[in-house]
Order: C-alpha cells, then structure tokens, then sequence
C-alpha cells in the first residue's frame, strides 16, 4: 500500500477534525514536532472538547511546506514563521483586490447603463460645449451669515 497522499491546497479543508497522530502521520512528522510547532505558533491547532488538538487538511498542507522550508531550503523556524505570515498577509492583500476589482467592475457596469439610458438622463445637469477659465466669486449678503443682523434691523 501506498502511503504517498497528495492534498491540493486550494481544495483543502478548513475543518479542525483530524486528530494530532493522524495530522502528523499525513504531514510524515512526528506528533511531538506538531506540539512544538503549535507552540511556537507555526501551525495552530484547533481544540476539542476534551483540550485535544485537532487539525485541518489545510494545516496538514502547511506542516509539509514547513517542513520543506527547513529540510530542503535551510529556513530556520523563525524564518518560516514570518514566510508563513508574510504570505498569510498577501492572500488577505489579493482577497481585497479581488473585491475591489469586483466592485469596480460593478462601477462600470451602472455606469454603462445610466449612458444607455440617453445623452442626458438626469434634468439638472445641462450640456454645454463651451468651456471657460472664468472665476466666480459669491459672497453671501450680510443677512444670510449666521449670527449677523441685516442693516436696519433691530438687533
């Protein structure tokens, strides 16, 4: 029997359900180094009731890339922990971009359609084809500042 398991990490599970020997087995670690690593923070366990831990596909997926960080590529722990965040951080960073895209892409689309609905679908706004670098001063009459009485008005 083959004890070769491939885990794609994109359909991995974020389900807390294996048991330590289980994750350690599927991970070719052994139990004591996912406790060292659960304290260290590397790999956090969930808990079970009765205070066991519990873990992921997904936390299965990155014990093995922690363990190729420091067998194959020499990254000490604490190295591999900060690869692990910097890494947690640019996922979060491409989640948001993706949403921003979405919501831009949204942007577009309404504005696409306010075009469809004619030249000048809103009645306040008027057309002009003239441009000009005149500057417009307003200054408001003595009666409209707040707090100053019109001239000639009892105060």
């Amino acid at each position: 029997m083959d004890d070769e398991l491939t885990i794609s990490f994109e359909a991995a599970s974020d389900a807390k359900v294996l048991i330590i020997s289980v994750a350690a087995r599927m991970a070719g670690m052994h139990p004591q180094t996912l406790r060292q690593y659960d304290r260290l923070g590397l790999v956090q366990a969930g808990r079970a009731t009765g205070g066991g831990r519990r873990y992921s596909i997904r936390d299965v997926v990155l014990l093995r890339e922690v363990q190729r960080l420091s067998q194959d590529d020499g990254v000490n722990l604490a190295g591999i922990k900060r690869i692990i965040g910097l890494e947690q951080f640019a996922g979060e960073l491409q989640r948001r971009v993706d949403g921003l895209q979405a919501e831009l892409a949204a942007a577009y689309q309404r504005i696409a359609e306010l075009e469809a609905l004619g030249p000048y679908p809103r009645r306040d706004l008027v057309p002009t084809s003239r441009t000009s670098t005149a500057l417009v001063v307003w200054r408001p009459n003595r009666s409209d500042r707040p707090g100053r009485t019109p001239p000639g008005q009892p105060g």
